[in-house]
């Protein structure tokens, strides 16, 4: 069984970084958990924002790839059924904080 002190501060780490992306992605009008777009970010496409803003683009971009390097470390710290159930909560997270302003696939929400 992995320690709670583990899983609290990954939980506390991911929430933030998070977190951030949410708010990049209000700034830039991107609907992040819509099908295909954050591999569009990740290509570094602009053409998928609501608003022009370079500079929220470029962080949205770096957090992003910070996420997917944090959840990696998640996967072989805590193992991947509780990273897994971690990542769900800061999801659940995000959808109340943000709504549907972020996107996602129909019946997501």
């Amino acid at each position: 069984m992995i320690d709670k002190a583990r899983t609290l501060h990954w939980g506390r780490q991911i929430d933030a970084v998070m977190l951030e992306i949410g708010r990049e992605a209000t700034i830039c009008k991107i609907r992040l958990l819509d099908p295909g777009v954050i591999e569009a970010v990740m290509q570094n496409n602009e053409s998928i924002c609501g608003s022009n803003n370079p500079r929220a683009f470029t962080k949205l971009r770096q957090l992003l790839m910070m996420g997917t390097f944090m959840r990696g470390k998640a996967y072989d710290q805590l193992g991947p059924v509780e990273a897994e159930a971690l990542i769900a909560k800061v999801r659940e997270h995000l959808r109340s904080h943000f709504g549907d302003k972020l996107g996602g696939p129909p019946g997501s929400g």
